[in-house]
């Protein structure tokens, strides 16, 4: 046995013994092979504990977005943590949080320049929960309290977040949750018949925005507090807007006095060629909810970004918003943050991002000659390919299918293949790309060729 393959062991039965994976199957990391352990990362690779490389065809969990291994981040961290490690903004301020609020109000569309940091992503959801919640009641109109989202659409996991969250699996376990959340179709135009839609691409938007109208119109809309919506959604396979979706949607909030949220927790900070993709698809929302890739991973942090209309009320006499996190803010992330940023600007990774994207598609849609691949879709560098088991029906796989396909082969081949991706089964079967924004053409091959591969030989196993 190696040194390597011996620390790897006895790394594994730490992690056995004393680790809680999440989102996660304890029992799967009970065997010998236990747990997979990343050691280092470079630019868009990874490399596990016995030495092998993988190329990061998720950017961690959708954060890294510039990449492995910037020095440059680690050393903004050290600096300030050798200047001040920590203090709260609770009542105090300190010059990161400061800069850093200033600089997504500068990047955040219209009048979006109030900024209440949080430590990740479900916590901003959290936050805007709450401040539509308050903002309602501070003007006299306290029943506007429920909030709309989308069928398979994922907020996080907080209790308030998780009501806005339309899995219904991963509310189960923890009901009942906050009440108020209520389901409209998503914009799934592979599977829009399945939702009762049969015209053309050019009219689901309008169709798939009314029906969050026929939602606020059933409910009352004196009770509708804020529809959440993902520019891009995630879970189920990174479905986008259709034309003229969001134009619609924001029309529709505003004849009904329903506050807008652009859930971009995964969509903000270049992952579709924009700092925030709501300007990529031209509407502006009354709140932005964002995190992961604004360090890159390299510190944590989040952040709802709220219009001067939400913040107004907050603004005047003796009124608070009683909500916090003793780690938002932190000056460590808040300064990784504002590097990563620069780094961002010099090296115009949105512009790079917007200029690929058509070859990254073009590249992944050479899969749709395989029978398992039913569609491929999504924006920016952020991708869905969905698997059916008959291209000309589009017939899915069913339950005990899709545990086999996805758990019992794919991850663990995709893997064993050199790829770390994602492949979901919060809705259809689905596998997931969003590599970091630094990658070209040669890894776009490179990664078709893994999956045309992997998925070949997943059809000839079924």
């Amino acid at each position: 046995m190696t040194q390597a393959e011996d620390d790897t062991g006895t790394l594994r039965a730490k992690a056995r013994d004393h680790l809680w994976m999440h989102f996660a199957r304890q029992s799967a990391f009970d065997s010998e092979t236990g747990v997979p352990i990343i050691v280092r990362g470079e630019g868009h690779h990874i490399w596990d504990s016995t030495g092998r490389r993988y190329i990061d065809g998720l950017s961690g969990l959708f954060v890294v977005n510039a990449g492995h291994g910037r020095r440059r981040l680690a050393e903004a961290a050290a600096r300030q943590a050798e200047q001040l490690a920590f203090f709260p903004i609770w009542s105090y301020a300190h010059p990161a949080a400061i800069e850093l609020a200033e600089r997504l109000a500068h990047y955040a569309p219209g009048d979006l320049d109030r900024v209440f940091f949080s430590t990740g992503g479900g916590e901003a959801v959290e936050t805007a929960f709450k401040l539509a919640k308050q903002y309602w009641r501070l003007v006299g109109r306290p029943g506007k309290h429920k909030v709309i989202s989308r069928s398979v659409a994922y907020h996080g996991t907080p209790h308030g977040a998780l009501a806005i969250t339309g899995i219904p699996a991963m509310k189960q376990p923890f009901e009942p949750v906050a009440p108020g959340g209520f389901r409209v179709p998503n914009t799934n135009f592979y599977r829009a018949a399945e939702s009762g839609y049969t015209g053309t691409i050019d009219d689901y938007g309008r169709w798939a925005a009314d029906r969050i109208e026929e939602m606020i119109l059933f409910e009352g809309p004196d009770t509708v507090a804020a529809v959440f919506l993902e520019p891009v959604q995630n879970s189920g396979g990174c479905f986008p807007p259709p034309p003229g979706y969001f134009q619609r949607v924001r029309e529709i909030c505003d004849r009904h006095d329903v506050l807008l949220v652009s859930d971009e927790v995964i969509c903000a900070f270049g992952r579709i060629g924009e700092w925030f993709a709501c300007d990529a698809y031209d509407y502006v929302p009354d709140m932005i909810t964002c995190a992961k890739a604004m360090t890159s991973g390299y510190s944590p942090i989040g952040a709802t970004i709220v219009s001067e209309r939400v913040y107004e009320p907050f603004a005047t006499g003796q009124t608070s918003f009683a909500h916090g996190y003793t780690f938002a803010g932190h000056p460590v992330s808040a300064a990784v943050a504002l590097e990563n940023l620069d780094i961002f600007e010099e090296e115009d990774l949105n512009g790079r991002v917007r200029e690929l994207s058509p070859a990254f598609r073009q590249t992944l849609e050479r899969l749709h000659d395989l029978p398992i691949v039913g569609d491929v879709r999504g924006d920016g560098y952020f991708f869905g390919i969905e698997l059916v088991k008959d291209k000309t029906t589009r017939e899915t796989f069913d339950a005990d299918e899709s545990e086999r396909l996805l758990r019992g082969f794919l991850s663990r081949e995709l893997f064993e293949a050199g790829l770390y991706c994602r492949a979901d089964d919060r809705g259809d079967p689905v596998i997931q790309l969003a590599p970091p924004l630094t990658i070209g053409q040669p890894e776009f091959d490179e990664i078709e060729q893994i999956l045309r591969d992997v998925l070949t030989r997943a059809w000839q196993v079924l």
